[in-house]
């Protein structure tokens, strides 16, 4: 990933571009790897950034760790990122498309599997640079222990 400086940033605030991808609406996530940049939802526009921004902090306040543990104890075998995130859709009664379901839930499942209460059980679906870097579409996990509230 690219580090800009604080006076790039300015300039790209200034044309009203978005400062994480200084416009270019692509983030590098290793050398020779591009995808559409997080943080202004592929656009490079700063209006998009500060939008995407505030549905991210929103997504954070509605789906929590309770909500996605509570969901996972109701799986039998293995699950995907997608079953979870369409079940808290429902859950929660979101509509598709308003918030980044999908990345809050992602990172709230890596947070279980650090915390050993899931395993991811799905191999890459693309290998970056070797082994170094893995690439999951639709990871699926399974429980490894019975889950604490």
């Amino acid at each position: 990933m690219t580090d800009h400086s604080v006076s790039e940033e300015l300039r790209a605030m200034e044309r009203d571009q978005c400062t994480a991808c200084l416009g270019t609406a692509e983030e590098e996530i290793v050398p020779g790897y591009n995808r559409p940049c997080r943080a202004c939802a592929g656009t490079g526009r700063r209006r998009e950034q500060l939008i995407w921004q505030l549905a991210h902090d929103e997504a954070a306040q509605l789906i929590t760790l309770p909500v996605v543990r509570d969901l996972v104890k109701q799986t039998r075998g293995p699950f995907r990122l997608s079953e979870i995130a369409d079940a808290v859709r429902v859950a929660l009664n979101l509509p598709v498309g308003r918030l980044p379901v999908g990345p809050r839930v992602r990172d709230l499942l890596l947070d279980m599997q650090a915390a050993d209460e899931i395993v991811m059980v799905s191999a890459p679906d693309e290998l970056l640079e070797g082994t170094e870097v893995v690439l999951h579409r639709d990871p699926a996990w399974e429980r490894v222990r019975t889950l604490g509230a």
